[in-house]
C-alpha cells in the first residue's frame, strides 16, 4: 500500500493530474479485471444514475503515481454495472428469454440495454468512459453503434470526455472510433486541457495524429472545428506543451495542421521559440527558426528570445539566434538590451571564434 504522506489529501489536488478519478466499476464481470487492482466490495453508492443526474461532488480517490509523476489513471474503485453489460455482447450468457414475451424488434433497445447504456458511475463516468478505462474495445464499439452523438460528449466529474481518457490511456483506435462518430474535440477538462493538450503532454503522437487528421463519418459532422490556438487554464496552447516536452515530431505535426508558430502563451506572452530557449536545447531552437518562428518575438515584458538566451549565458543558442538575424540592441520594458544582459559581451557576437591563447580577443582591454 502507499504510505500516508504519498497520498494527496482532497484539498491539495495535484497540479499535474490530467487524468480521471477512474474509480468506478470493479465487478464488471464481462470486462477483463485489471490484475493490479485492489479487491474491493460493491459500491454502496446506490443504483445506476441517468444521464440527467447532476455530477456528484468530486472526491479525490486514493491514487497510484505513474512514472511521469502524473496521477495514474486507475485506482479502480468500486461500483457495479449489474448484469446489463452482457446484453451488449459480453462473454456471459444472457438470461433465458421468457417464451411468453416476443423478442423486441431489431434496432430497438430492451429496458435492460437502455439502463446499461445510460449508466453513470459515482465519478460521473458513462459506459463509454468505462469501456475506455477497462480497455474493452468491443463494448466501446457496441456503445458507439447505439448511442446518439451528443452522449459521446458527456464529461465526468473531472470534466473529461471518453475522448480525453482514450488519449490519456494511449488508445489511438478508440480515439479514431470516437472521432469518426463525431465526438467533440474542443471540450476542456478540469485543467482546461482538450484531448489534444493531453496528447501533447503525454506525448502520444498516434493519438494526436488521429485527433488532427481523422474526419467524422457522414451524418456525424461536428460543428466545432479544432482551434489549435486554444489555451488551457495555464495559458498554454498545444504547441507550447509540445515545445516544453521537446518533442519535435509532435511540433511538426501541429505546424503541418495549422498551429500558429508565433502564438503567445497567456501568462507572460512567450512564443514557442522563447520556451525552446528555456529548454536550453539548441537543436530545438534551430528547428523552430527553420520552421519560420519570428526570431525577435516579444514577450509582454518586451524580452526577445535573445534576451532570455543572453541573460542565461547560453552562448551557442545566442549565436544561433544572432545568425538568424536577432537584434542584440532591442530594448525590453526595463530598457535593457540583450547585450546588457549578457555576462560576456563576446559570448555570442559574430567574432566569438577569434581566440588568442584560448581567451576571446580584446578581453585584455577590460
Amino acid at each position: 500500500g502507499m504510505s500516508s504522506e504519498a497520498r494527496k489529501g482532497p484539498d491539495e489536488a495535484d497540479e499535474s493530474q490530467c487524468d480521471s478519478g477512474i474509480e468506478s466499476l470493479r465487478s464488471l464481470r464481462s470486462l477483463p479485471e485489471p490484475s493490479a487492482a485492489p479487491a474491493s466490495g460493491p459500491s454502496d453508492g446506490g443504483g445506476p444514475q441517468r444521464w440527467t443526474h447532476p455530477p456528484g461532488t468530486y472526491k479525490e480517490p486514493g491514487e497510484k503515481e505513474d512514472p511521469d509523476g502524473d496521477r495514474a489513471d486507475s485506482t479502480y474503485g468500486s461500483s457495479s454495472l449489474t448484469e446489463h453489460l452482457p446484453l451488449l455482447g459480453g462473454p456471459e450468457e444472457a438470461k433465458e428469454p421468457d417464451p411468453d414475451t416476443p423478442p423486441p424488434p431489431t434496432g430497438t433497445l430492451s429496458p435492460q440495454q437502455l439502463e446499461a447504456l445510460t449508466y453513470i458511475s459515482e465519478d460521473g463516468d458513462t459506459l463509454l468512459h468505462l469501456a475506455v478505462i477497462h480497455e474493452a474495445p468491443a463494448v466501446l464499439l457496441s456503445c458507439l453503434a447505439l448511442l446518439p452523438q451528443e452522449v459521446l460528449d458527456i464529461q465526468n466529474n473531472l470534466y473529461q470526455t471518453a475522448l480525453h481518457l482514450a488519449v490519456h490511456l494511449d488508445q489511438p483506435d478508440a480515439v479514431q472510433a470516437l472521432v469518426l462518430k463525431g465526438a467533440c474535440r474542443v471540450l476542456q477538462d478540469q485543467h482546461g486541457d482538450t484531448a489534444l493538450h493531453v496528447a501533447c503532454r503525454r506525448q502520444h503522437l498516434a493519438c494526436a495524429r488521429c485527433l488532427l487528421e481523422e474526419q467524422p463519418e457522414p451524418g456525424r459532422e461536428t460543428s466545432h472545428s479544432l482551434d489549435l490556438q486554444l489555451q488551457n487554464w495555464q495559458g498554454l496552447a498545444c504547441l507550447h506543451i509540445a515545445t516544453l516536452q521537446r518533442n519535435q515530431p509532435l511540433i511538426e505535426l501541429l505546424l503541418q495542421n495549422g498551429a500558429d508558430i508565433d502564438t503567445q502563451e497567456g501568462t507572460s506572452g512567450k512564443t514557442a521559440l522563447h520556451l525552446a530557449v528555456e529548454t536550453q536545447e539548441c537543436s530545438l531552437v534551430q528547428y523552430l527558426l527553420q520552421a519560420g518562428a519570428r526570431v525577435d518575438a516579444r514577450m509582454l515584458n518586451g524580452c526577445t528570445p535573445l534576451h532570455l538566451a543572453a541573460g542565461r549565458g547560453l552562448s551557442s543558442i545566442s549565436s544561433t539566434l544572432c545568425e538568424a538575424g536577432a537584434d542584440s540592441l532591442l530594448l525590453n520594458v526595463e530598457d535593457e538590451t540583450p547585450q546588457d544582459l549578457a555576462e560576456d559581451l563576446l559570448s555570442y557576437l559574430p567574432f566569438d571564434d577569434l581566440k588568442i591563447s584560448g581567451k576571446p580577443l580584446l578581453c585584455a582591454d577590460w
